[in-house]
């Protein structure tokens, strides 16, 4: 999930990342007659939101995006799932999202049913339960 500031509110949609890690940065192909690229364009600082619920593996960034008309980035991060869309890598209204991470979180926990028996035992002793490595990253 992208995540940003529109005015007084926060904005979230689902979006598909192109993560560069030689490059330290994640990329999105967006619409620039969206109203989220102007969005991102005055306040430039997103938040980002990876999950893998049925491993319990979760993933949450903040960082600075800058909006670029690239496109060797565009040519290069063209995908079949960019053509629904639009028809072809060309089209004039293709911008590239780059989001430069500041820090980030993730959550490793045991899988679910693991999870539940750590809860339950908890429960029954009295305890906190285990429920996976978490870490900040400052990057």
């Amino acid at each position: 999930m992208l995540l940003n500031c529109d005015g007084p509110d926060v904005r979230s949609r689902p979006m598909a990342a192109a993560v560069r890690r030689e490059e330290g940065a994640i990329y999105f192909l967006m619409d620039v007659r969206r109203r989220k690229v102007e969005a991102i364009r005055k306040q430039p600082r997103v938040h980002l939101a990876f999950s893998h619920p049925g491993r319990q593996k979760y993933v949450s960034l903040h960082g600075n995006a800058e909006v670029s008309s690239d496109r060797v980035k565009v040519n290069e991060l063209w995908s079949i799932a960019a053509k629904v869309w639009w028809r072809t890598s060309d089209d004039p209204n293709i911008c590239v999202i780059k989001v430069t991470p500041i820090e980030g979180e993730y959550w490793d926990s045991p899988r679910t049913w693991i999870s539940n028996l750590n809860v339950a035992f908890g429960l029954l002793v009295g305890r906190h339960p285990y429920t996976g490595e978490h870490r900040k990253i400052t990057f």
